[in-house]
């Protein structure tokens, strides 16, 4: 998925308050299985009118995305739009030079153990 600035700056914006940064990295750590809505809004000390109101502002982000299991509304990182921000930031970093880049690249590399690579990470 690839970002231009009004999107990019659009999922800026839901990030920088801090419990939405915390919702996603939780999200993230969940994998694509997701947490329900009420798990998560525990998870960062958020009541449920709260978590529901910031969790809605992370989906309309293209950051995070939800559906329906049952009763419960199951939220999960959206790793193609999480993904488009990183490639958003790094997408002129290089500017031939190519080491400018190499931390990110070993983090990505190294995001997940090899025992979790193929069931549940989306690195």
């Amino acid at each position: 998925m690839k970002l231009e600035e009004p999107q990019a700056l659009n999922a800026f914006g839901a990030l920088s308050q801090e419990t939405r940064l915390r919702m996603v990295r939780i999200l993230v750590q969940a994998g694509p299985e997701g947490m329900p809505a009420g798990a998560i809004g525990e998870a960062v000390g958020a009541s449920s009118s709260s978590a529901s109101f910031h969790l809605a502002h992370l989906e309309r982000a293209g950051l995070i995305q939800s559906r329906r299991e049952s009763r419960s509304i199951i939220y999960s990182a959206n790793f193609e739009g999480l993904s488009g921000l990183v490639e958003f930031l790094m997408r002129d970093c290089c500017s031939g030079h190519p080491e400018v880049c190499m931390p990110a690249a070993v983090v990505a590399a190294e995001c997940c153990t090899p025992a979790t690579k193929e069931s549940a990470c989306a690195c």
